[in-house]
């Protein structure tokens, strides 16, 4: 049996950002779990804010085409969500927003659930703050749900300023722990569901 696949990403496109690190940890949780697993780094498939006049005249953008068409054989999928004003932030939603229109053919063709339906999704989310992104996830978490995706229980990581120590190394071992088991989990019902 094949292994499940997993892309992974996060809604930040900052140098140094916290939550792109704590992905890092749940990307490992998944490999050790057996699962195949790219990183795709948002800043390769820039697009414009979603723009429904926009979209009438031109249609689906070429970037948002190429990453409905990777995510496509996708069996699961983990995301790190920082927290904006107690909410999802710009770049993910703009992402998510183009990604779910339906395109009738060339790359990226299909309904505009096709890129989350059916879908093991691990979320979690990274702040130096003492709630880590718990006020944004559920936002995340429903979008998700109502686009079909398989959402599995959300893992929030305060003080991630402090998960590793200024040479890269783990500094706090439970939370590394915590994002290692959502990438493991995502990996084990993906290859569950498929």
């Amino acid at each position: 049996m094949s292994k499940p696949t997993i892309i992974a990403f996060a809604g930040s496109n900052r140098n140094g950002s916290m939550n792109r690190a704590a992905l890092t940890l749940a990307v490992s949780g998944a490999a050790k779990a057996g699962a195949e697993v790219e990183v795709i780094d948002l800043r390769q498939y820039v697009m414009p804010l979603y723009d429904a006049d926009q979209h009438a005249a031109e249609g689906v953008p070429e970037n948002a085409r190429r990453l409905r068409e990777a995510l496509r054989p996708a069996h699961g999928l983990l995301i790190a969500s920082p927290e904006y004003n107690s909410s999802i932030t710009p770049l993910l939603k703009n992402t998510i927003d183009w990604l779910s229109q339906s395109v009738a053919e060339g790359v990226g063709a299909g309904g505009g659930r096709m890129p989350f339906e059916g879908k093991v999704v691990g979320l979690l989310g990274a702040s130096a703050g003492a709630f880590g992104t718990i006020r944004a996830l559920p936002h995340v978490s429903f979008i998700f749900s109502n686009l079909g995706s398989i959402v599995l229980p959300v893992v929030a990581v305060p003080a991630a300023d402090k998960l590793f120590h200024a040479d890269g190394s783990i500094a706090n071992e439970r939370q590394a722990k915590g994002l290692e088991e959502l990438g493991a989990r995502v990996a084990k019902f993906a290859a569950a569901t498929r």
